[in-house]
């Protein structure tokens, strides 16, 4: 992969991150990860970074450290990929962290967010160093 501008390099640095504090049997979505790391019209990007997590576990970040199977899209579907085996994977790796996998009537696979849904208001990371979540942040009902 080329290398990053630094202003893409922070954006992925801060994505892994937010990803990282995403508790095992916990799912969120791309545009809440959006959200939390401060650019909330770009859930697309979140998936971006996702898809090109560095496999090499001698990478800071990387696929064994960084738990993308965590993070499904709006609607609590796993988002379909070029590979139709990705999706399989992600479900899988979400049900070795006993989160429930169903399949719905279209054949997607969904997560019940009521259940395993991880939606904080700012990370626990920033919320340990005292920060507060800003009142713009105050819209209700928006778990992306």
């Amino acid at each position: 992969m080329a290398p990053r501008s630094d202003e893409a390099q922070a954006f992925f640095h801060a994505v892994y991150s937010a990803v990282q504090e995403i508790p095992p049997g916990k799912v969120t979505s791309y545009g809440h990860i959006a959200k939390l790391v401060g650019t909330p019209q770009r859930p697309r990007q979140v998936g971006v970074c996702l898809k090109h997590l560095p496999s090499d576990p001698s990478e800071r970040f990387n696929q064994y450290n960084v738990p993308w199977q965590r993070v499904i899209n709006a609607k609590g579907a796993i988002s379909l990929r070029s590979r139709p085996s990705a999706a399989h994977n992600q479900a899988v790796a979400l049900e070795a962290e006993e989160v429930t996998v169903t399949t719905g009537a279209l054949g997607e696979l969904l997560v019940d967010f009521g259940l395993y849904g991880w939606f904080p208001r700012i990370l626990p990371s920033e919320a340990a160093q005292g920060m507060v979540p800003s009142d713009e942040d105050d819209t209700e009902g928006d778990e992306e």
